[in-house]
């Protein structure tokens, strides 16, 4: 499965951005923890602001973990059936904001797909809740097109499209 990683992050120049590999993240903690890392690799100061980790899995599902501070991690994940199929959607579970839909027994059948999480993370950087909801469930929307669209209204377009080649 190829994953697409970045965390975006207020910088002196406007944004920041760096690839974050979160495979190796075991808990939410330690994916804040990448988070962190990575922005403050880039720029030491970014790492006690705001970050945000952009996630994309096969054009099938899309993540943000958005890091405040020391605050605990705020979550939203496109399709939440993506939590029994990919390990680091399964760990945006622990903010308690994500209720895992359940499978359908023996009958082939996956359950319907459906966004969860905290739909206002990004309401104070263009995007508020009933926007997020609204771009997630547009018929046709591809994660990595909605993903760009977040971008450009929160004003890193231009670090997200650098990366995304």
């Amino acid at each position: 499965m190829s994953t697409f990683s970045a965390v975006f992050f207020p910088a002196a120049a406007g944004w920041g951005a760096a690839e974050v590999d979160a495979a190796d993240a075991a808990t939410i903690d330690d994916l804040a923890d990448a988070v962190r890392d990575a922005a403050g690799a880039v720029d030491p100061g970014a790492a006690d602001g705001t970050m945000l980790l952009f996630l994309e899995a096969d054009d099938e599902w899309f993540g943000v973990l958005r890091v405040d501070d020391r605050a605990e991690p705020r979550v939203f994940l496109s399709d939440t059936r993506s939590v029994h199929d990919h390990p680091v959607a399964a760990l945006f579970l622990e903010s308690g904001t994500i209720t895992a839909p359940e499978q359908v027994e023996g009958t082939g059948q996956k359950p319907g797909s459906r966004p969860g999480g905290d739909g206002a993370l990004l309401a104070d950087l263009g995007t508020p809740a009933e926007e997020l909801l609204a771009l997630t469930t547009a018929e046709g929307a591809l994660p990595a097109d909605v993903l760009a669209e977040l971008a450009e209204r929160a004003g890193f377009a231009d670090h997200f499209d650098a990366l995304r080649i």
